[in-house]
């Protein structure tokens, strides 16, 4: 690719030589669009380097199409009849959500007269488990990653001994910052950090990625005087990268991946780094198919090109450390790994802390100060924050710290075992269902699969809602996956017994899924103009808030 560049740059070049002074307008406007026509030629030469010709011509389709369609909306008539129908799709997800429930009372106002202590208690129970799937009998794709009632007890009590602190003010809370720093070198211990490697707690996995991305952008900046860095990572990369590039205003390459594996096209990612790269992504495990990417080789990739890379274990987390030791194939995700300059860890995953607590780790604390946020000349004094957030809770710290203590490696040995030979178990009923085949090479906790003709694996996944089942659905390709947790363990035969009679209930009624799933899902993946699928997503959101 560099030398068709070069060649074309030679050849634009000469001719502007040749240009005589006599036309200096000809010769400006010549230049320009030799500029541009070389720029230009740069772009797709690039894209087809990394996405290959057929892929490149698939995207290029679906801009022209996506955009024709959007001119279309501009016109009167069609525009109407597309935002018409857009509006029935939002108010029917709206009604899906904000659902009149009999006898229940909806409070829009704070009440003029204080509530009584039991009356609160007693709405809250009955909004406590509304949708009515039984979670805690292991029904839902990960969405509660639960350590057992008796370390709930415990990291409830330290959740309310901390409920009024702030790691904002160390002065007054001395011993909540040591409850932080030390969860912070717990777990940094867990990914073979050295002396020099540091760290910060996050809110979760997507502040985590956040605070990485901006780490490594100020970076670029600042010790390489880049003006307009970009992030490379696979396409199966967590969205927080996506929302990390739209927050910063950089740019972002989604790299293929191999159809048959689902781990990033390592040729493919080298050749999407370009002088303003400032990181590579890669996963441990990927959220949607439990893929654990060629680390080491992205690894090897970040020094030959002097660029940062991060590894997502958010999901990984608690179970990719212990893979070995549990008697399972091992996936070097650390910092032992000599190019790696971050990772993000959930520890209220399988670290089974509280919702909200996360870690991002760094090769050393020059970087981790890339991410901080100081301020000097603010007449409220001297403000600093080590994250996004200024005042934090510090009820989930001290119940993170506690849920590691608790837990001890033996238990996170003991769960790691239990929950990856659980995805086994139901990865090898998956496989032995004709119409079903495993999607990727699964890795740690998650396994996801799809269908061949005539099941539709959406259909299969309304069957499997109609019976009581929160599975996860996939796009790219369409596939369902399951998390397993602890509280899946038990479960597994369940839901086996459940898939196997959900595939034969599609199977023998192939065309009984127009809608549901199936109808939404195969809308968002046929339809070129993207803002159309993103205004019912933001519809969705604003149902969320609906009273």
């Amino acid at each position: 690719m560099t030398n068709a560049i070069s060649t074309l740059a030679s050849v634009d070049w000469q001719r502007m030589a040749s240009i005589t002074i006599k036309n200096p307008r000809q010769a400006f406007v010549n230049a320009v669009l030799a500029y541009l026509v070389l720029r230009q030629s740069a772009k797709v030469l690039r894209k087809v380097s990394v996405y290959g010709l057929r892929h490149t011509l698939s995207l290029l389709w679906k801009k022209v199409a996506g955009g024709v369609i959007r001119h279309v909306r501009r016109a009167p008539g069609a525009g109407v009849v597309v935002q018409r129908n857009i509006a029935k799709i939002v108010k029917e997800i709206e009604d899906s959500i904000n659902v009149d429930i009999p006898g229940e009372t909806k409070f829009r106002v704070i009440p003029d007269v204080a509530m009584a202590e039991d009356e609160v208690l007693d709405v809250l129970r009955r909004r406590q488990n509304e949708a009515g799937i039984d979670w805690k009998n292991g029904r839902a794709s990960g969405a509660v990653y639960h350590g057992g009632e008796e370390l709930s007890r415990l990291t409830n009590e330290a959740y309310a001994m901390f409920s009024l602190t702030n790691p904002l003010h160390p002065a007054v809370f001395p011993g909540l910052r040591r409850l932080e720093a030390e969860v912070v070198q717990m777990v940094l211990d867990l990914y073979k950090g050295s002396g020099e490697c540091c760290g910060t707690t996050t809110s979760g996995g997507t502040e985590s990625i956040i605070m990485a991305v901006r780490a490594h952008v100020v970076w670029g900046r600042k010790t390489r005087g880049i003006e307009t860095p970009n992030i490379v990572v696979p396409i199966t990369a967590h969205a927080a990268f996506d929302k990390a590039a739209e927050y910063f205003n950089i740019g972002i390459t989604h790299v293929p991946v191999d159809p048959a594996t689902q781990k990033v096209d390592v040729a493919a990612m080298a050749r999407a780094i370009d002088p303003d790269t400032v990181l590579i992504v890669g996963s441990s495990s990927t959220y949607p198919h439990g893929v654990a990417d060629d680390l080491t080789a992205l690894s090897n990739m970040a020094l030959k090109h002097k660029v940062g890379f991060h590894i997502d274990s958010c999901l990984g987390s608690f179970i990719m450390p212990f893979l070995k030791e549990a008697g399972f194939p091992e996936v070097v995700c650390d910092f032992r790994l000599p190019g790696v300059t971050s990772i993000s860890c959930d520890t209220h995953k399988y670290g089974f802390a509280p919702k909200g607590t996360s870690v991002v780790m760094y090769a050393n604390r020059q970087l981790r100060h890339y991410q901080y946020f100081t301020i000097a000349t603010w007449p409220g004094g001297i403000y600093a924050s080590p994250t996004i957030a200024g005042s934090r809770c510090g009820a989930v710290i001290a119940a993170c710290w506690a849920a590691l203590m608790r837990m001890g490696r033996d238990g996170y040995l003991r769960e790691c075992r239990d929950i990856v030979s659980c995805r086994i178990k139901i990865q090898q009923a998956i496989e032995a269902i004709p119409e079903l085949y495993v999607v990727g090479e699964p890795a740690s906790s998650v396994v996801a699969f799809s269908s061949s003709w005539p099941v539709s694996i959406y259909g299969v996944l309304d069957e499997m809602n109609s019976r009581g089942w929160e599975l996860n659905p996939m796009q790219s390709p369409p596939a369902l996956h399951v998390a397993c947790t602890r509280l899946t363990v038990p479960a597994a035969d369940d839901l086996i017994r459940d898939l196997n009679d959900a595939v034969a209930a599609v199977k023998a009624n192939p065309d009984g899924y127009a809608k549901g799933s199936q109808a939404i899902y195969g809308f968002a993946a046929t339809v070129p103009d993207t803002t159309i699928v993103d205004e019912v997503a933001e519809g969705f959101i604003d149902a969320l808030y609906a009273v």
